[in-house]
């Protein structure tokens, strides 16, 4: 099974929020997901996100795959792949 680290959309129409999700690379994007990670906000000024670092870390240590903003949002963090 092929996991990725990526972004759910949540919030309403034109005002986006995200959540940081693992899933099954399968799934839908809103769909199913194996564990929330953090959430992200790109409509302050500056964007805010929070990730929790220790699952992300173990997620990646499992063999997680980010998707390419979530790998910008863990090397903000200070979190290597």
């Amino acid at each position: 099974m092929a996991v990725k680290m990526r972004l759910t959309r949540m919030g309403t129409k034109k005002h986006a929020l995200y959540r940081i999700v693992v899933s099954d690379s399968r799934s839908p994007r809103d769909g199913k997901f194996i564990e929330e990670i953090g959430t992200y906000n790109p409509n302050v000024e500056p964007s805010e996100y929070k990730i929790d670092e220790e699952k992300a870390k173990k997620w990646l240590a499992n063999g997680a795959k980010p998707t390419e903003v979530v790998g910008k949002l863990l090397k903000l963090a200070g979190i290597e792949k």
